[in-house]
């Protein structure tokens, strides 16, 4: 069963967020054969109240400085320490190779390589983390838990993408339209070093039609940690049928359905996504101490 979640934006209140500690850093990852730099943030919460560090997973398009605040008010909200990074191709990060294509199973690379090598060499592997994704970071972090139990505290996904919905394609392709004589070029490069290596690395494997086949709802058996799974009712990315098809596989899953919200929760309803957090971290965490 989801909740609906309403929330009347007609008069949205200013919310002064005051960052203590954050830390940018780069580390150096072996993937592949080849020495990857990841751009890294680490944040320190106004408060601490827990020894779980929150790891953030943005989304296909997304970097470490695309999160604005929010990481910032997790971390402050909870408690906790957290770790943001931009995937390879995003942000500072190490670019893609000019010839460098994503393959179908470009986002069980970022889950069962890429996050576990940079786990390892921040020391962060030693104990359960807990992981924040956005849409394809939502979905690294389900695969993620599914292979690795017991290395994942909890989970909080917001617009997962679990499989590949008719609506996903079609938006993926207005994007490319967008970003070949729109705007969206220019509003990404400021968040990219190499902003066609992050579009295109996205919008090729999307788009690739052997990515159409692309399911991982029979993975999803292997979570063993509580999953937080929230969608907004107006994501022109993915439908209900997302967070629906987690609770199926999921049992301790709690779904959350924001209403006045598209494909990006943290940023259309802030407010409303902490509250849900909150309560399910502390529900969660207070059981385990």
């Amino acid at each position: 069963m989801c909740i609906i979640v309403q929330f009347l934006s007609a008069h949205k209140r200013l919310i002064a967020c005051i960052i203590v500690h954050m830390h940018d850093f780069f580390a150096q990852i072996q993937w592949r054969g080849k020495a990857v730099r990841i751009e890294c943030q680490r944040l320190q919460p106004a408060h601490s109240k827990s020894a779980v560090t929150v790891v953030f997973l943005h989304e296909g398009l997304g970097s470490v400085s695309m999160w604005r605040e929010f990481p910032q008010r997790v971390c402050d909200a909870l408690g906790c320490v957290g770790l943001v990074y931009s995937r390879p191709g995003y942000g500072q990060s190490s670019a893609r190779d000019a010839l460098e294509g994503w393959e179908p199973d470009f986002l069980h690379q970022q889950a069962l390589e890429v996050l576990p090598a940079l786990l390892a060499v921040l020391k962060l592997d030693t104990q359960p983390t807990w992981l924040f994704g956005h849409s394809d970071g939502a979905s690294i972090a389900l695969l993620h838990a599914a292979a690795l139990p017991k290395s994942v505290a909890g989970a909080v996904v917001l617009a997962p993408h679990i499989f590949v919905e008719d609506v996903s394609i079609a938006s993926i392709a207005k994007a490319r339209d967008a970003y070949a004589s729109g705007d969206l070029r220019p509003r990404l490069a400021r968040h990219h070093g190499d902003v066609d290596s992050a579009f295109w690395g996205w919008n090729d494997a999307w788009l690739n039609p052997a990515f159409k086949s692309w399911n991982i709802s029979a993975e999803l058996g292997n979570i063993a940690c509580p999953v937080l799974a929230v969608q907004g009712v107006d994501d022109e990315y993915g439908s209900m049928a997302q967070i629906e098809g987690i609770a199926a596989r999921v049992p301790q899953t709690k779904c959350v359905a924001l209403e006045n919200c598209g494909h990006s929760p943290h940023r259309d309803q802030p407010d409303a996504l902490l509250s849900a957090v909150q309560e399910f971290f502390a529900k969660h965490t207070e059981a385990n101490s």
